[in-house]
């Protein structure tokens, strides 16, 4: 289902886009609308009547926003009549209008032409309280997304928002968003740490968490591992798949290695202030080893393993994981995987092998060997040795 902002102005209608939609955009040109490049929006003369485009297209789910000098309205969410969220004289109560929430997620990541709603002493008051508990960069930024993400998409500032907000907002992003279990838990820890810790608000009680889904690891075989790795020519780019199988990293992590993290003498790579801000040791392969000898000379490596394109910064991760999505396509592989993979693949192998679950729980920096045993639905030995009734029939 569409939806679509109109902003009204005093000498015009206003309607931002964030992306192309072809169907919408023809829809507009029909309703006498004006593409306006610059802005990336549809011009509207001020007459146009939106309520009878809502009415015509019960199909697109529409939001009005007036001018900050006239009192903003807003319609029909979940069905209910018109309403003011200021106190002023009655509206006609006979129009109905779906209000629903953009792609807030793409807006926020380009230009954002809607109206900002977190405001920035709050950010500012969030990301305080967040450092003085040494939080990680990225839970500060999950933190602030989502926040941020909350007010704008219920259009309220934090002030206005109440538990029903929270709750509404939870099963829009859920709908709309197809948010995962975890996405949605970590939304609910950040708004709740936000209320209870910055605003000192203790109305937002605890809001009920969704199960993690049950889903079992994508895992690679040992052929299809050798494939992706023939398929890269660059010595960085195949080093750095390379180490994130063999040794069992996190993308955020093999991007961040160093060189005096690289202990080729004993065979061991040490992560510094991984998942949980804790230090861990790892394995690194012989092959690994001969390899990065030979990838730092040539390279005249001095800090970052894996330098990125900004002199002294080290590769995105956004950039190691098109490295990897790169690699899998010119291998053919058909299975949804992502660069995450490589590490599922290393513990799966290692069960496989026989190695202790305990040895790989402490190799993955697993804080409960519970979340190691996952590995064991997908890698069984008692299983591996079994074979189907089908192969028995002659």
């Amino acid at each position: 289902m569409e939806v679509v902002y109109f902003f009204r102005e005093s000498s015009e209608i206003r309607i931002p886009f964030f992306f192309y939609d072809e169907p919408l955009f023809h829809l507009f040109i029909k309703q006498g609308g004006m593409w306006d490049k610059k802005g990336n929006q549809f011009i509207f003369q001020r007459g146009f009547d939106v309520k009878q485009f809502a009415r015509n297209f019960p199909g697109i789910i529409v939001w009005v926003e007036e001018n900050a000098a006239t009192p903003i309205r807003v319609s029909g969410f979940r069905e209910r009549p018109w309403e003011q969220r200021v106190d002023t004289c009655p509206v006609n109560q006979g129009s109905k209008m779906n209000i629903a929430v953009p792609d807030i997620a793409a807006a926020l990541s380009k230009p954002c032409y809607l109206p900002e709603k977190f405001p920035e002493h709050w950010q500012v008051k969030l990301e305080e309280v967040l450092r003085s508990r040494k939080y990680s960069p990225q839970t500060r930024r999950s933190y602030q997304y989502y926040n941020r993400l909350l007010c704008n998409t219920l259009q309220k500032s934090p002030n206005e928002i109440c538990q029903e907000d929270i709750t509404c907002f939870l099963a829009l992003v859920e709908k709309d968003k197809e948010y995962s279990a975890s996405s949605i838990n970590l939304a609910i820890s950040a708004i709740k740490f936000f209320f209870r810790e910055v605003m000192k608000d203790n109305s937002i009680y605890e809001q009920y968490r969704p199960r993690h889904d049950g889903r079992l690891p994508k895992v690679l075989s040992q052929d299809e591992i050798g494939k992706i790795l023939a398929m890269e020519n660059n010595p960085k780019h195949r080093l750095l798949l390379m180490l994130a199988y063999s040794s069992g990293l996190r993308v955020s992590e093999v991007v961040a290695l160093k060189r005096e993290d690289i202990d080729l003498s004993r065979k061991v790579i040490y992560v510094r202030l991984g998942k949980g801000r804790k230090d861990r040791c790892t394995i690194l392969s012989e092959k690994a080893s001969c390899v990065i000898a030979e990838y730092c000379a040539c390279n005249n490596i001095e800090t970052w393993l894996f330098p990125g394109q900004i002199a002294g910064r080290p590769l995105t991760i956004r950039s190691a994981q098109h490295i990897f999505d790169k690699a899998v396509r010119r291998a053919k592989i058909a299975k949804a995987v992502s660069i995450h993979s490589l590490r599922h693949t290393f513990a799966t192998h290692l069960l496989e092998s026989g190695t202790d679950i305990r040895y790989i729980q402490e190799l993955l920096g697993h804080s409960s060997v519970r979340t190691t045993e996952r590995y064991t639905h997908v890698a069984r030995r008692s299983i591996l040795s079994i074979k189907s009734p089908l192969d028995s029939i002659s």
